[in-house]
């Protein structure tokens, strides 16, 4: 079976301080929020991939790691290592990349990827 990942969603408790959180610590930006009788969403913006999106669970947390590649990992490690819980500090990797990964309030964990690190350092 071949596959296309679309979209992901972490489990939150509360809804307004998770979006703040991922809006003022990590600079993501929503694309709407949608509250009503059955649920609490918000999706953000993304470049390309899956869609990140966070929901209103009993099941807290999610109990996975999200995964994001960007392009200035040791910009993104020094603007973030201060005000984040982190899981495992920024490294390099034996197989080239350079990662770090912090959980949110809830406890799910996100993990930032620079891919080809050793490559790009050349």
């Amino acid at each position: 079976m071949k596959t296309k990942l679309t979209h992901v969603r972490a489990n939150v408790s509360d809804l307004q301080r998770a979006i703040e959180w991922y809006e003022n610590i990590l600079g993501f930006e929503n694309n709407g929020v949608d509250i009503n009788e059955k649920w609490q969403y918000v999706d953000f913006k993304c470049d390309s991939g899956a869609v990140f999106a966070l929901s209103v669970s009993d099941k807290i947390p999610s109990r996975g790691r999200f995964n994001f590649d960007i392009d200035d990992i040791d910009a993104l490690w020094k603007q973030l290592k201060d005000k984040v819980n982190i899981i495992e500090p920024l490294q390099t990797m034996p197989y080239g990349t350079r990662k770090f990964t912090i959980s949110d309030p809830d406890g799910n964990e996100l993990g930032f990827v620079q891919q080809n690190f050793e490559s790009k350092k050349k």
